[in-house]
């Protein structure tokens, strides 16, 4: 068998999304998109979601459960493009306000919450530091889950001998010598203060845009592994409409390290599958590596229209395709589920990391990359 390599980290660890799966059901799972950029965003919010709740109560969701939905609904275009809402007799589970809309507005109704949009829009907010310099210091901000976590400046005070003059005579070299000096030292204090946000925020880029002597400098001052991950983008401190361009390109830069992502892991999956080692691909072999809790990273592809069932008991690795099977493991009679919903309960239950994926990535929408292999 040939060595592995480590599974890169760009799954989603959401340990905070299990006490969902370990509260009373049914639950009401609600996606909805909130666009605040129309006319009478409220109202149509409110249209949305009655064709939704309509559809929902058909369906047999209690009465109790919508209406603890109802009230998040009207003004939450204010708040941000997507909805989603948790519910159950009980109360709200899960309340998100989105930077972006689901694909689709989704209702359910089941023993299980659905989360992989929750995963989805998290999976998509790459966590980052934008850096504008100049040869007085820089602003700074760090993004993290899609929401700024830091807004910064760093560099010293002005001075007298920030800028080049042009004296001229003996003291030119001195002059510029000193300008050089103060230039440099506020790139120190701007390296660390990058170093300190990246750190804080886990930051997945570093993208640095500004005076072309002040961005040679800062790449200089920072650490090597860093300075290896910078993104150098054409931007300034300078109050001139470039703020919207650099965000621009700061979103677009962050899609394509998502992507990028994607793809290590789906290489790392295709590696691993064509050894024979730590992989399992399809509903039945996923879910039997589940039940040992034995995946590292579950790779998922959810159709909203996907209702195909699967089956789960009190503990997070007990689920199989059957009934029958599940009696086996010693878990009783248990639930039926969106096959969906059991695999990714089990997996953030047993501490693995998720990842959405294209459709036609993992055969059956499911697959995993495995913490072991088994035995031949």
């Amino acid at each position: 068998m040939e060595a592995s390599a480590p599974t890169p980290t760009a799954a989603v660890h959401a340990p905070d999304l299990v006490q969902l799966f370990e509260g009373a059901g049914p639950f009401v799972t609600v996606y909805l998109a909130t666009e605040p950029a129309i006319e009478n965003a409220g109202p149509r919010n409110a249209a949305r979601w009655r064709a939704l709740r309509d559809e929902l109560a058909a369906s047999g969701a209690s009465e109790a459960a919508l209406s603890n939905v109802d009230p998040l609904v009207e003004d939450a275009n204010t708040e941000g493009s997507g909805l989603a809402v948790i519910a159950t007799d009980s109360g709200v589970s899960h309340l998100t306000n989105a930077p972006s809309a689901p694909a689709t507005d989704v209702g359910r109704w089941s023993p299980l919450p659905s989360v992989v949009q929750l995963l989805e829009w998290r999976q998509a907010a790459a966590a980052y530091v934008l850096v504008k310099t100049d040869r007085l210091g820089a602003d700074l901000v760090a993004v993290a889950g899609a929401e700024i976590a830091e807004e910064t400046t760093a560099g010293s005070d002005p001075g007298p001998h920030v800028r080049r003059s042009n004296p001229g005579g003996w003291s030119q070299r001195r002059f510029q010598q000193r300008a050089e000096n103060s230039w440099e030292k506020n790139a120190k204090e701007v390296a660390a203060e990058i170093v300190r946000l990246v750190d804080q925020v886990d930051a997945r880029l570093l993208i640095v845009g500004g005076d072309v002597r002040a961005v040679q400098l800062l790449h200089e001052e920072l650490p090597t592994d860093l300075r290896a991950e910078v993104i150098d983008i054409d931007a300034s401190r300078a109050v001139d409409g470039s703020a919207e361009r650099s965000q621009d390109e700061a979103d677009t830069m962050v899609a394509t390290a998502v992507a990028k992502d994607t793809v290590g892991l789906l290489q790392k999956f295709k590696e691993e599958r064509g050894q024979g080692d730590r992989a399992a691909e399809g509903p039945e072999a996923t879910l039997a590596a589940l039940s040992k809790a034995q995946v590292d990273v579950l790779l998922v592809h959810d159709d909203p229209a996907d209702e195909r069932p699967a089956w789960f008991g009190p503990q997070p690795e007990q689920v199989a395709l059957t009934q029958a099977a599940l009696r086996n493991m010693g878990a009783g009679d248990g639930t039926q589920a969106r096959l969906v919903d059991v695999a990714v309960r089990a997996a953030l239950g047993t501490g693995a990391a998720v990842r959405i994926v294209p459709g036609t990535s993992v055969e059956g929408g499911l697959a995993a990359i495995l913490r072991w292999s088994d035995p031949t």
